[in-house]
C-alpha cells in the first residue's frame, strides 16, 4: 500500500498544538457552549437548575462532571425542535434518526454548523490519506441519515471530486468505482464486503481497483475485518466516528500512518468516559461509556451526551489530540445470554479466525422454554467447498466461541451468499424472543 502520511504543513495547527493550548481553547469554548445552551434551550435551563448548577460554576474542565447528562430519550421528549438553541428560521438543515424504536431524534444545523461539520470531515479525510483532487465514491446513505451528506460536504471542503452514489445497486457501484477512478470510498464496513462480493462476481480483481483509501464508519468493526478488507483491495482501511446527536461523521478519525485508534477533534468535541453503571468519569485508559459535549455547535448544542458506545481514551500519537479506542460495542447492543455479556464484535473476531467462512454473519436470538438461545448464521467463503468441510468450519467456530466468549451457541452454515446483506448499517441481531 502507498505511504499516504499527510505532510505536517498540511495539518490544521490545532491538530499538533500542545495539550495546554488545546485545554485552554476547550475551556473557553465549553464556557460559551454551556451558557448558550442554558440561555436558549429550556430543557437545559431546567436540567441545570434542578441539579443546582449554573454555567458560571465551570471554572475548569473537570467541573463539567458536575453537570447533568443528556440521553436520547431527552431528544425524543423534545421532538421536533425543542432542543434547538436558535430560532427555527436560522436552522439551515435538519437531520433525523429513523425512529424505528420510538420517536425520531431530530438535530439541526446553522450555516456555520454545516461549515464546521464539513471542516471536521475534511480533516478526517486528510488524516485518512485522501488529498485534494482525489475522486471520492460515497456509498453512505443520503437523506435524513447524516452519513451521506456529511461525507459529501467534507469531501467538497477538502477539494475532492465527489461521486454521490449512496447505497444500493451494488454491481453499479463497482462499475462507477472503476470507470470514474475513485481513489477513496466512504462506506459502512459491512457494505464494503458486499461491494467486494460484487467485484468477484464480475470476475474483477479488487486489488487492481483504483481504490487506495477506505473510510469506514456507522457500525463497530474489528481489526480482523480491517485486515480482510485491506488485503482484498490493497488499500488502507481507516475508521471514522460520529453520531448525529453530536454532529454526524467526523467527530473522530484514525490517522492512516498509525491506525491505532481514532483521534478526537477535541477543539470541537469534549470527550469523557464514564462508568456506565454509576455515571462517574473514569481515568484515561479505563474502559467505559463515551460521553460528548459540543464546544462550537450553534443550532443544537449537546451537553454530556451519553452515546452508549464503549471505548477508552488514550494519549495522542499522530496528533496531539487524544484517541479513542475502536468501539467494541454499545451498552444497549449488549446481549446477555445465560448470564454472559456478549457483543457482536466478539462473534466477528472468532469468525475471522476460521478458514473457509466468509466475514458475513447474523445473530438470531430465541427462547426455548425459560432459556435464551443464540444461533449464529454464517456462510461459506468464495470458492469450492463441500458440505463436510463447511460443517467442520462451523464446528470450529462453535468451539472457538465457547472457549473464548464463554457461551454455547448453535451455528447454521449457509452456502456463499446465504447471509442477508445490508446496504447501510449491518443488521447483526435478530431478536425473536417473546416481548415482555
Amino acid at each position: 500500500m502507498l505511504d499516504l502520511t499527510p505532510k505536517r504543513e498540511d495539518l490544521d495547527p490545532i491538530e499538533i498544538a500542545s495539550r495546554d493550548e488545546i485545554a485552554a481553547l476547550q475551556l473557553k469554548r465549553m464556557k460559551w457552549s454551556l451558557a448558550h445552551a442554558y440561555a436558549n434551550v429550556p430543557f437545559y435551563r431546567t436540567s441545570f437548575d434542578k441539579a443546582g448548577i449554573h454555567p458560571d460554576d465551570l471554572k475548569s474542565l473537570s467541573d463539567l462532571a458536575k453537570f447533568p447528562f443528556t440521553v436520547k430519550q431527552d431528544l425524543r421528549d423534545n421532538y421536533p425542535f425543542g432542543m434547538f438553541a436558535v430560532p427555527r428560521e436560522q436552522v439551515a438543515r435538519v437531520h433525523a434518526s429513523s425512529g424505528t424504536t420510538g420517536q425520531p431524534t431530530v438535530v439541526g444545523y446553522t450555516a456555520r454548523d454545516i461549515d464546521t461539520w464539513a471542516s471536521c470531515v475534511a480533516r478526517s479525510m486528510r488524516a485518512s490519506g485522501t488529498r485534494p483532487g482525489d475522486v471520492v465514491h460515497i456509498s453512505y446513505g443520503y437523506g435524513l441519515f447524516t452519513g451521506g451528506l456529511g461525507a459529501h460536504y467534507g469531501a467538497e471542503k477538502l477539494g475532492c471530486t465527489v461521486v454521490p452514489v449512496s447505497g444500493g445497486m451494488t454491481p453499479r457501484q463497482v462499475k462507477l468505482i472503476e470507470d470514474f477512478g475513485a481513489s477513496t470510498i466512504m462506506v459502512t464496513p459491512s457494505y464494503a464486503l458486499s461491494i467486494l462480493d460484487a467485484y468477484r462476481e464480475q470476475g474483477l480483481d479488487p486489488r487492481k481497483s483504483p481504490l487506495k483509501v477506505g473510510i469506514f464508519g456507522a457500525e463497530p468493526w474489528t481489526n480482523a475485518m480491517r485486515e480482510e478488507i485491506e488485503q482484498a483491495f490493497d488499500m488502507h482501511a481507516v475508521d471514522i466516528y460520529g453520531l448525529s446527536e453530536v454532529m454526524g461523521p467526523g467527530v473522530a478519525n484514525e490517522c492512516v500512518e498509525t491506525k491505532d485508534g481514532l483521534h478526537i477533534w477535541e477543539d470541537h468535541f469534549y470527550p469523557e468516559v464514564i462508568n456506565p453503571e454509576t455515571g462517574v468519569p473514569v481515568a484515561d485508559g479505563e474502559q467505559g461509556e463515551l460521553v460528548f459535549t459540543s464546544l462550537t455547535k450553534e443550532a443544537f448544542p449537546i451537553i454530556r451526551y451519553r452515546t452508549r458506545d464503549l471505548t477508552r481514551l488514550l494519549p495522542g500519537t499522530a496528533r496531539t489530540m487524544r484517541r479513542m479506542e475502536k468501539i467494541t460495542g454499545r451498552s444497549d447492543d449488549m446481549i446477555i445470554l445465560r448470564g454472559v455479556n456478549i457483543f457482536p464484535t466478539q462473534i466477528e473476531e472468532q469468525l475471522m479466525e476460521v478458514a473457509g467462512l466468509a466475514p458475513h454473519f447474523q445473530i438470531e436470538l430465541s427462547r426455548e422454554g425459560r432459556m435464551d438461545e443464540m444461533r449464529v448464521h454464517v456462510e461459506a467463503a468464495e470458492g469450492p467447498m463441500g458440505s463436510e468441510a463447511l460443517e467442520k468450519a462451523a464446528e470450529t467456530l462453535k468451539r472457538r466461541i465457547k472457549e473464548r466468549v464463554g457461551v454455547t451457541v448453535a451455528i447454521t452454515a449457509h452456502g456463499s451468499g446465504g447471509v442477508a446483506r445490508s446496504q447501510g448499517k449491518a443488521v447483526r441481531i435478530i431478536d425473536n424472543r417473546p416481548k415482555a
